[in-house]
């Protein structure tokens, strides 16, 4: 059996296109413990999350991800209110930024962990675009205050990598890589 170490539910529909055999098992590692550069938190939280479910589910296939928003090397994290949200809008703005998913899979047979990069261009938003959006609620339980999934919104211009990754899971990478 296949167990996702996550809470995300953005994570549990993307792994439908690799497997629908899984389960849902969310780690409950204090991310706080690590003090890293940002480019390489995303793999080193990933194997915490892995292995302290695999710990516990050893006969089991375990796969875990984080995923992070960087611009100009600040980690850019998840708002804690609109305040937050309305700056990391902001400061994204007209820019570009690289998200960066980390993950591990691990099971008897087989132990990987990658990291997988994406470019994301912003359009330029205006003021009234990013109080619009937070008011909407989506901002405030992702990372970098936004989801590329948002298309009313239109905050991207484009990108450069997979799209599935910028919404929280390589499923392109870990299907090749993890599941061949």
């Amino acid at each position: 059996m296949l167990i996702l170490a996550s809470e995300s539910p953005r994570r549990r529909e993307l792994i439908k296109k690799i497997t629908s055999d899984f389960v849902v098992i969310p780690s409950n590692v204090d991310e706080s413990v690590l003090h890293i550069a940002p480019h390489d938190l995303p793999a080193e939280l990933s194997k915490l999350k892995a292995y302290s479910i695999y710990s516990k589910y050893p006969n089991d296939s375990v796969l875990a991800c984080d995923t992070v928003v960087i611009l100009d090397g600040e980690l850019m994290g998840k708002p804690k209110n609109k305040k937050e949200a309305f700056e990391m809008l902001s400061k994204l703005s007209g820019k570009k930024h690289v998200v960066i998913s980390g993950y591990t899979f691990i099971s008897k047979d087989k132990e990987i962990t990658r990291t997988v990069r994406t470019y994301v261009y912003f359009n330029k938003l205006s003021e009234e675009l990013i109080n619009s959006y937070i008011e909407s609620g989506s901002p405030m339980d992702k990372a970098g205050a936004y989801g590329i999934q948002d298309e009313n919104f239109n905050l991207v211009n484009h990108i450069e990598g997979d799209f599935d990754n910028v919404i929280g899971l390589p499923v392109e990478d870990i299907r090749k890589h993890a599941f061949n």
